[in-house]
């Protein structure tokens, strides 16, 4: 490139930053941030950046309370339980007794706050990093992972959920962006074989090809094309040898059991397997922490499925040497109020509440952020669901400062302009 296009390409550039700026209220348009020179990309990438090459999601429905497990409390609004001590300098909620042997593992932000108190739109928002709008469906993490590394494997989906439907997953990127539903761990990928031989599954799929041609010829749009690559997609997926890694009855039995024989531990278990076979993004999602009625005994069942699970995700992953590569993530939509109510239980409490993040560069042992003394409101370093998953996009690599443009033309980041939150990484 001579001088005169140099000069040419950086005043395009300039002009496009500060017509965003001014227009939008962003600094640099999709495709901008590509061409940064190398001084600039190394100026970027901070501590974490790029660390983790797989993201595990762990979601949990309903509103984990955080004074019972990551933010315990003593006193009053203490739990059914006493808190427990750790390997690390910190206490946890008292049914996280497995999960405070490995807490040298984990980092914490206990100072994480919403708007949204109600289930669907607070499950969305953590999920997308944007508010829930009847006109446009935002991606999740994986998605735009995706649009800016490319496909993760070669036949295999790159965004996989199990214990969900994939509901706020591909958003506005194409339908081949959309994450593979596992519903039950324990069934697998369902109806992943047909009920004909190979030979005559083609023989059908170039009929109707056949068929398709004259409209997708009349009809060439975005759409079309990606729905065409969606369906190419799952034919792929079908005839695919790897298709082995949704089988969970290959794992030993004292493995399985280590886990937990429930819908939760064996999505931690299938998503470790995902993980090893190169899958980028992997959510499993907790029903039933909507505990609004005798909340002892929800944490009997749900806390310990979560503490067995995720004690049992991180020593595998540790043992395996992929935990440096992989980020845990644990979240809910909001918290639990700290005063119990008159059911027994703790009602919805969005102003305060907290996330865990383990492994791919974050720190081991590490608090960041704090509650106040009763666990009502945040004491210090405020953190959004934006900040979030800000945090989350920084750690696989991505740039979550580069604005995408939707199909309908409006501007679009990683996180919806969050910051990631640079102390949880080494």
């Amino acid at each position: 490139m001579n001088l005169q296009n140099q000069l040419n390409s950086i005043s395009r550039r300039a002009f496009c930053e500060r017509w965003a700026k001014a227009a939008l209220g962003v600094t640099v348009l999709h495709g901008a941030a590509r061409h940064a020179s190398a001084a600039e990309a190394a100026a970027v990438a901070g501590p974490g950046f790029g660390k983790a090459k797989n993201v595990i999601f762990l979601q949990m429905i309903g509103g984990m309370s955080h004074i019972d497990t990551l933010d315990p409390k003593e006193g009053p609004t203490q739990g059914p339980k006493a808190p427990v001590k750790t390997n690390a300098d910190f206490q946890l909620g008292g049914t996280m007794e497995n999960l405070a042997k490995q807490a040298d593992k984990i980092a914490i932000i206990r100072s994480m706050t919403s708007k949204t108190g109600v289930h669907a739109s607070g499950q969305y928002l953590i999920r997308s990093g944007y508010e829930q709008r009847g006109t446009i469906q935002h991606p999740n993490i994986g998605a735009w992972a995706q649009h800016f590394k490319g496909p993760s494997h070669k036949t295999l989906p790159s965004n996989v959920c199990i214990n969900r439907q994939p509901n706020a997953g591909n958003g506005f990127f194409p339908a081949s962006f959309s994450p593979l539903p596992i519903l039950d761990p324990e069934a697998g990928l369902q109806y992943s074989q047909g009920d004909v031989s190979a030979e005559v599954l083609h023989k059908r799929l170039a009929m109707l090809d056949k068929l398709d041609a004259g409209f997708r010829d009349r009809f060439q749009t975005a759409g079309v094309k990606s729905y065409t690559q969606f369906y190419e997609k799952t034919v792929s997926i079908m005839s695919s040898a790897d298709l082995e890694v949704f089988r969970l009855g290959d794992e030993p039995d004292a493995l399985r059991e280590k886990y937990g024989r429930n819908s939760f531990g064996q999505g931690c278990l299938l998503a470790r397997r995902l993980v090893e076979k190169g899958i980028r993004y992997i959510e499993v999602a907790s029903g039933g922490w909507d505990m609004h009625n005798n909340i002892e005994e929800g944490l009997e069942e749900k806390g310990a499925e979560l503490d067995v699970a995720l004690s049992a995700l991180l020593e595998d992953l540790q043992e395996r040497g992929l935990l440096a590569t992989t980020l845990v993530v644990l979240c809910s939509e909001f918290g639990r109020g700290p005063h119990i109510n008159s059911n027994a239980g703790r009602d919805h409490h969005p102003k305060v509440f907290s996330v865990l993040l383990a492994g791919g560069g974050v720190k081991g042992g590490f608090i960041h952020g704090s509650s106040d003394k009763e666990g009502m409101s945040v004491a210090d370093k405020q953190t959004s669901p934006q900040d979030f998953l800000s945090t989350v996009g920084w750690s696989l690599g991505l740039p979550v400062d580069e604005v995408v443009m939707s199909p309908s033309n409006r501007p679009f980041t990683v996180g919806d302009k969050g910051r990631p939150v640079m102390d949880v990484f080494a």
